[in-house]
């Protein structure tokens, strides 16, 4: 069993490390821009949610960006207000990768790794982190299949198999675990991957894969958090509002669990891509629930957490 868990473990660092790799290699490709656009499209928060949706998809982190708005905040180039709709945005940018990492790519997962790889020692800069997406992308596929193919072996142990029994019959205790997994290995990201994996094994049900789903989005503020300790007051505002928005998002859902999983099954038939559109849809719902009360959630935060 140890065998199997340091393994898995060992293919959740092989996803986190092609995501950083991946991301490093298209935030290469837009140079300075991402710090531009945050900057000048960001002055109401329909223009955030759009600029922080779009950025986040092109990195494939919400948390990096989420990283970044908070340096931007402690520099005085944004305010926290600005922050509010990028933070809407940046909850449904990170849908994307979920969406993307349910593509059936096994048989060209050697000829990315190889070109990315080739890439990495040419000179040109674009050739360069061009390759460094490809080899990264190349790298999280390579760990959603380790993912699927260790579940079924993890999920025979009595001691797994009756934390999935806990999973399944709780939809609470499932929240808990995504927060904790999510905290712990910071990339919601990843513990969307592993649930997938999980699913497509059939030792998750679909209804606490986004029990698990909705924690991850709660356990991905740890990351902003930790970046403003020690920051300016609004960059630390900042974090709190990503903790709220997330928070109250996860409270207003989960009570429809059961219909989000009904939503998705009437969508498609594969687990995989069932929790990645719910990732979807949550997200983009909830960050519409949210952008007409930007003001009122500015100022509620800016009250609440005044001496933060």
């Amino acid at each position: 069993m140890i065998e199997l868990i340091s393994l898995f473990a060992v293919f959740i660092a092989i996803f986190l490390f092609g995501m950083t790799v991946m991301r490093t290699g298209l935030y290469n490709l837009t140079g300075d821009k991402l710090r531009v656009w945050l900057i000048r499209f960001t002055n109401n928060p329909i223009k955030g949610l759009l600029t922080g949706m779009i950025i986040t998809a092109i990195i494939h982190s919400s948390s990096a960006v989420m990283v970044l708005v908070v340096g931007l905040i402690a520099t005085g180039y944004l305010t926290f207000k600005q922050s509010i709709g990028i933070i809407l945005g940046t909850n449904i940018g990170t849908t994307f990768t979920a969406e993307m990492i349910t593509i059936d790519l096994f048989e060209w997962i050697v000829p990315i790794l190889i070109i990315g790889f080739l890439c990495l020692f040419v000179r040109n800069q674009q050739v360069f982190s061009f390759g460094a997406f490809l080899f990264g992308l190349g790298c999280m596929f390579v760990a959603m299949n380790g993912f699927e193919q260790l579940a079924r072996p993890i999920g025979d142990f009595p001691s797994i198999y009756t934390f999935f029994q806990h999973t399944n019959q709780s939809n609470l205790f499932g929240v808990g675990v995504g927060t904790i997994l999510t905290s712990i290995i910071q990339s919601s990201t990843a513990t969307t991957g592993i649930i997938m994996g999980f699913m497509n094994e059939q030792l998750l049900t679909l209804n606490a894969g986004i029990a698990v789903l909705l924690g991850a989005n709660i356990g991905t503020c740890i990351t902003a958090y930790i970046a403003s300790i020690g920051s300016k007051h609004e960059a630390k505002l900042a974090a709190y509002a990503h903790i709220w928005v997330n928070v109250i998002g996860v409270a207003l859902f989960f009570p429809f669990i059961n219909v989000l999983g009904q939503i998705a099954i009437l969508l498609t038939s594969h687990p995989d891509v069932q929790i990645a559109h719910v990732s979807l849809i949550f997200n983009v719902l909830s960050s519409l629930l949210f952008l007409p009360f930007a003001g009122v959630l500015t100022n509620f935060i800016t009250k609440v957490h005044r001496t933060a």
